[in-house]
């Protein structure tokens, strides 16, 4: 595993890692495609990379402008039935169909419907990781399946316009390419700070000292609420966020042996 420097993603970093990357077109943006796939490859490597819908409607067009440029294989499903998804269940049986070739370490699943709840669990169920990316509208059963969660609105760049299924198909190719490195993220909307949850957190996470190493801590945070990010509170690091809440915690800088870095630890205010 790789130590990251955004404490609460440390336990999930793991460069080696094979991922297969299936995107539900129907209930995710293309203007975060680029934020995404950056975020996918701090977890491992996106070996396969599918988005399923019916691409010859007309609010597809949002995503025909992108497919190219990031190599994704579209999968065309049309709408056999009106009201009935037939992108999910096409999605689901892609999903166990690779999941059973034994050749990934991980799935990432880009939605925010809860039908893909069950599929999480099977894949946990084999032993495999489940990231989950999708909006903050996400019902809970779907967020809590995943081993981690992230919303999709702390990657939409900053410039990019908010682009929904019923909007989409009026939004030109232009729009929707708008790139813009990771740094540049959209604040996203502004949520109180959960600080009774992070103290319980935190708690657990305490060495025999009494202090906590903000990788423990940070892995702690996600096991417990697996959609946890700092940058939904306005921070781009859990280690920013520690030394940012001084009315929260104390912590102080320690030396990494062998090496000029330093690792945060923290631990209650009192």
């Amino acid at each position: 595993m790789i130590q990251s420097k955004n404490g609460n993603r440390s336990e999930f970093l793991d460069a080696t890692q094979k991922l297969a990357v299936l995107i539900d077109a129907d209930n995710a943006q293309a203007s975060v495609i680029e934020g995404l796939l950056a975020e996918v490859s701090l977890y491992g490597e996106a070996t396969v990379k599918r988005i399923y819908g019916d691409f010859t409607a007309t609010n597809s067009k949002g995503w025909k402008a992108v497919l190219q440029e990031h190599a994704i294989k579209p999968v065309q499903q049309f709408a056999y039935t009106t009201g009935k998804n037939a992108t999910d269940s096409t999605m689901i049986i892609d999903a166990m169909d690779l999941l059973y070739t034994r050749r990934f370490n991980g799935f990432c699943i880009v939605s925010s419907d809860s039908d893909f709840t069950g599929l999480a669990l099977r894949i946990r169920e084999e032993g495999l990781m489940v990231y989950g990316f999708g909006e903050e509208k996400t019902p809970d059963a779907f967020r809590k399946a995943c081993h981690k969660f992230i919303f999709t609105e702390v990657l939409r760049p900053a410039s990019a316009p908010d682009v929904t299924p019923e909007t989409q198909e009026k939004v030109s190719p232009k729009d929707t390419m708008t790139t813009a490195k990771p740094a540049k993220q959209a604040k996203p909307t502004t949520r109180p700070f959960p600080k009774k949850f992070v103290l319980q957190a935190l708690e657990q996470a305490l060495d025999d000292s009494g202090w906590a190493h903000i990788g423990t801590f940070g892995s702690f945070l996600v096991k417990l609420q697996p959609d946890f990010d700092s940058r939904l509170y306005g921070y781009k690091k859990l280690s920013e966020l520690v030394k940012a809440k001084t009315d929260v915690f104390q912590y102080e800088e320690r030396p990494i042996h062998g090496s000029e870095g330093k690792v945060v630890y923290l631990r209650a205010k009192s």
